[in-house]
């Protein structure tokens, strides 16, 4: 990083050195003879890094750093002094200075404290820019939903994003796109500033699990050499994110169940009980109702979870998204690899809004990556779509809607589907639907099970 330096001193001689050593690094550096000088050319331009000699005639170093902080909070500012005393340090690093160097006759000392002082700018330049990157992408004002479907569900996201307390259920199929919904409503809600703390519960081995959640006290068990924060701890003033909930062990259900209930917990090995402050967000793929019935899921803890419930829609059931998620990724992917695809040709796109997505949001994303490798133009062409979708029969899009009567909802491109294909979809859908209980299916279907065993060995048998 090329930074833009400011050295203040009094001394000609010394100025001048560090000004030459520091130009001839590539930086941009201008010197002031004092503190009076340098404030007069912040209030202009605040440059990133400011040298400060602490003994100066008339306004001294510490009165300047004083002056300094309101106009430049963002500016590095390091103290430089022949004397080095140890108040004056403690003074100048109460008011924010970053560092203090004591000056020497070969100023052998400038070059690893300016370099520290550059790595710790480059590294706050970054986290800035991923923490711009991250409010964009997440903002519900940049989300292209254009399915019925989907701007009913974001009109609800706001109201829910607004109550900072709210514990938040997703449910959808894998790659609906569950996490990035966790992650806008943290980022469009008053708890935005503070962490977003996401766990996959089934990538941690249970008998860690506990420990990662909770911390652990130096000792605790083998291995515990010092104290950990937890999860929780790490969350705090935030939002703790905890996916395929469905999977978490019994054990560790009932533990959280009592964080959620009393809002503390202990440390492993711990004896002291913690306060905590964090929106919990959970997500799964698995019917919870279903499995509560089943006893492999605590009811009382599916009641505490199931505050405020989202159901994500799969993509096969929300063309009307599929084009511009497509765009989102291709510029995305676009941008990382050096590439200007501007636009998807037609027939590329009546390919894309065809196909199933058995993975769903993050199948197309895939395919757009693959597809932007291939691509050498500027309009993505269907030669660059993998040989599935380009080989793959006209689509049948069967769409789910809930309440107190569900329903099914059947979309086909006239002239492209026959009846049976479109009787063959129905059935996959409800033998879905009915968890592959046949019995069910048939009752839902008004047929009887001989004769839906009937249709389904005909399909398999034209399969």
């Amino acid at each position: 990083m090329q930074a833009t330096i400011y050295v203040t001193d009094d001394e000609p001689a010394i100025r001048s050195a560090i000004v030459k050593r520091l130009s001839r690094r590539h930086h941009t550096v201008t010197g002031f003879e004092s503190g009076e000088d340098v404030i007069r050319a912040v209030t202009q331009h605040a440059p990133d890094l400011i040298l400060l000699d602490l003994k100066m005639p008339g306004m001294g170093g510490v009165e300047t750093l004083r002056q300094l902080r309101p106009i430049a909070p963002q500016t590095l500012i390091i103290m430089l002094t022949a004397y080095g005393t140890v108040e004056d340090a403690v003074e100048a690093m109460r008011l924010g200075a970053y560092d203090f160097l004591i000056k020497s006759v070969d100023l052998s000392g400038v070059d690893p404290v300016v370099d520290r002082a550059i790595e710790f700018l480059t590294l706050r330049h970054r986290v800035e820019f991923s923490l711009e990157d991250q409010n964009s992408a997440y903002a519900l004002s940049n989300i292209d939903a254009r399915s019925p479907a989907m701007q009913l569900l974001l009109g609800q996201v706001r109201d829910v994003a607004e109550n900072a307390k709210s514990t938040v259920l997703l449910q959808g199929e894998t790659g609906t796109g569950k996490e990035f919904l966790a992650r806008v409503i943290h980022c469009n809600s008053p708890r935005a500033s503070g962490p977003f703390v996401a766990v996959n519960c089934t990538a941690i081995p249970r008998e860690l699990f506990e420990s990662e959640l909770f911390g652990h006290e130096r000792g605790a068990f083998t291995g515990a050499h010092q104290r950990k924060r937890g999860l929780l701890e790490k969350a705090e003033g935030g939002t703790l994110f905890l996916d395929e909930i469905g999977d978490l062990d019994p054990a560790m259900q009932a533990k959280l169940l009592r964080v959620l209930q009393e809002r503390t917990f202990r440390r492993v090995g711990g004896t002291e009980d913690l306060s905590v402050d964090f929106r919990l967000m959970t997500a799964t793929n698995r019917d919870l109702k279903k499995d509560t019935a089943r006893g492999s899921f605590r009811e009382d803890l599916f009641f505490r979870l199931n505050v405020v419930t989202f159901e994500l829609p799969p993509l096969r059931v929300r063309t009307e998204d599929i084009l511009p998620l497509s765009m989102q990724a291709m510029l995305r992917f676009g941008k990382e690899f050096g590439k200007e695809v501007l636009d998807i040709e037609p027939e590329a796109q009546e390919l894309l809004q065809r196909y199933s997505y058995p993975g769903n949001i993050r199948e197309l994303q895939n395919i757009i990556e693959r597809a932007m490798i291939l691509c050498h133009d500027k309009t993505l062409t269907a030669g660059c779509l993998p040989r599935e979708l380009r080989e793959q029969a006209p689509h049948i899009a069967v769409a789910m809607a809930q309440g107190e009567h569900p329903s099914l909802r059947i979309e086909m491109v006239l002239g492209q589907q026959t009846l049976a294909d479109i009787e063959s979809a129905l059935i996959e859908e409800v033998v879905r639907l009915s968890d592959h209980n046949k019995t069910l299916a048939a009752k839902h279907l008004g047929l009887t099970r001989f004769a839906l065993d009937r249709r389904l060995k005909k399909q398999m048998e034209q399969d």
